[in-house]
């Protein structure tokens, strides 16, 4: 029986010629498998959000945007689930974070019309320089809440926001 989540993008897009692939990307334990047809994100931010830092059990969140219409599931929709950080249900409710019921690893945040990837789940990522060149984050976001402190990521190019890229004060590196 399907659920509602699983006649919308992403879940329910058709597959495309394995040429086209350029990521595999895969939970921890490998149940969960999909492709990302797309080569370049939309956009690539570091995410500082105090949520992020608690959900990924980590100081940061490192996203690769790509739209819903450039994935396809190969394996596992069935163990996927779901979180809604706004609502604290396990609902599939969008915006949401999405794991593996086996393993617990995160796959990706989901938003309305955009997949959130981690970059770390991809195979291709260690693979290569250029792949992560590819990948690289354009920016800091809710750079304010963040936890590393000191000159760790002063310096490193990129821009850094309060809240969302390009909607909120750019903090300028001290």
């Amino acid at each position: 029986m399907s659920s509602s989540w699983q006649s919308h993008p992403p879940y329910s897009n058709t597959k495309k010629d394995d040429d086209l692939i350029k990521y595999h990307a895969s939970c921890y334990c490998g149940l969960i498998q999909y492709v990302i047809y797309d080569e370049f994100p939309v956009d690539s931010t570091y995410c500082h959000c105090h949520g992020c830092q608690i959900l990924q059990g980590a100081p940061y969140q490192w996203a690769c945007i790509f739209p819903k219409t450039s994935l396809y599931f190969t394996s596992g929709l069935d163990s996927l689930e779901f979180y809604n950080n706004s609502e604290n249900t396990q609902n599939h409710i969008l915006p949401c974070k999405v794991r593996c019921k086996q393993c617990s690893s995160p796959l990706a945040d989901e938003g309305r019309r955009m997949w959130l990837a981690f970059p770390q789940t991809f195979k291709e990522f260690r693979a290569s320089e250029t792949i992560r060149e590819k990948l690289k984050p354009s920016c800091h976001i809710f750079y304010g809440q963040r936890t590393i402190l000191g000159d760790f990521l002063k310096g490193d190019g990129l821009p850094k926001f309060e809240a969302h890229k390009n909607k909120s004060k750019q903090i300028l590196d001290e």
